[in-house]
């Protein structure tokens, strides 16, 4: 077994810890954001961990109603000046703590007396070094150089902290409930391994894809065409399903291959009529729902066999991305824990 699919084996429990390693600290943050009156969230990240700051903006402004933005790193590491964040949270993402370009924007933030807080699977790095609040994600050490449990432990540590801010929107009643059950959703996914194995062999010598959903799972969309790239060598581009309509649309050939995450909830609707077009175009379609009717147009379909809230389905439906971007690999030939030209740690600034 591969160290990447071990480690996405591991995702229950490393969750489960950073879940219950971390309720005093995300109590505290909490009641900060609160007696500061927080009137805005910045996350910073790169690559996956900008996926995951992807659908914390989503989380904090659907669930909390708190506008909430995606960091541009450049603004203060190339151009050397940084926006007014005094009454921000200012959220750095970072699974290694050694992303200089994160570190320096909880720096900058935290000077400009911005609420800061690190995110990050080591305690003895920059960006736990340098936020004001600190949330560790306890998911034991990833030796792939593909984030995947970091990934889902980052997710939940955002959720435990949207899930305990005031929130009016329907997806946040029960919220943290919903995630305590997170680990069981996504145990039932690993037992699918196999079926998407034998699914994704169709696929193997595939060069190109593209990969979409929308809303809270646009991430996911984003993440799985990631890991798509880096393990397997395969272009794959992740879209959001209104955007891929405004344009992008026109380049995908028929005959090529299409990835839909199509999750039950606000976006279903939407995501089955992008499928009805990407089916009147002749492109293949692997979508994974639990929905017959977007099942139904699929060359293959990958079926999700049991509920899903709408709230949590991020966790549950990349964790399927993240079987089928190894299943790919694997069958290509690829060494999934070692990319070339990749290493753990990318130092950009």
């Amino acid at each position: 077994m591969s160290l990447m699919l071990q480690e996405i084996h591991e995702q229950p429990e490393a969750i489960r810890r950073t879940l219950d390693r971390n309720a005093a600290q995300v109590s505290a943050l909490c009641e900060e954001i609160k007696r500061r009156e927080i009137r805005m969230v910045t996350i910073a990240g790169r690559g996956t961990s900008d996926h995951a700051a992807i659908l914390g903006r989503y989380l904090f402004e659907v669930v909390n109603g708190i506008p909430a933005s995606l960091a541009a790193g450049s603004v203060l590491t190339m151009y050397g000046t940084w926006p007014r964040v005094d009454s921000s949270l200012v959220i750095g993402i970072s699974q290694s703590g050694e992303s200089r370009e994160v570190v320096e924007v909880l720096q900058r933030s935290r000077e400009m007396g911005a609420l800061t807080l690190g995110i990050t699977n080591c305690a003895d790095s920059g960006v736990a070094n340098t936020a004001e609040h600190v949330l560790l994600l306890h998911a034991g050490a990833e030796k792939s150089v593909a984030a995947t449990k970091t990934y889902t432990a980052t997710l939940a540590a955002l959720y435990s902290i949207v899930a305990g801010l005031p929130g009016n929107h329907p997806l946040a009643e029960g919220l943290a409930g919903k995630v305590a059950q997170v680990p069981e959703l996504i145990s039932k996914v690993l037992g699918m391994t196999a079926e998407i194995e034998q699914r994704m062999e169709r696929y193997r010598f595939m060069k190109k894809c593209i990969v979409v959903s929308r809303g809270l799972n646009m991430a996911t969309a984003y993440e799985t065409a990631l890991k798509m790239c880096e393990t397997g060598y395969i272009v794959a581009r992740g879209f959001s399903a209104a955007n891929l309509m405004h344009g992008p649309v026109a380049s995908v050939d028929p005959g090529s291959t299409a990835f839909l995450f199509a999750p039950s909830g606000q976006v279903l609707e939407n995501l089955r009529q992008t499928a009805r077009v990407l089916d009147e175009k002749g492109i293949e379609q692997v979508v994974v729902s639990s929905d017959p009717d977007v099942l139904g147009v699929a060359a293959t379909p990958v079926r999700i066999p049991f509920a899903v809230d709408e709230a949590v389905s991020p966790f549950v439906y990349i964790v399927a991305g993240q079987l089928m971007a190894h299943a790919l690999a694997v069958g290509r030939g690829c060494d999934p824990d070692h990319p070339r030209g990749l290493q753990k740690v990318t130092y950009t600034r």
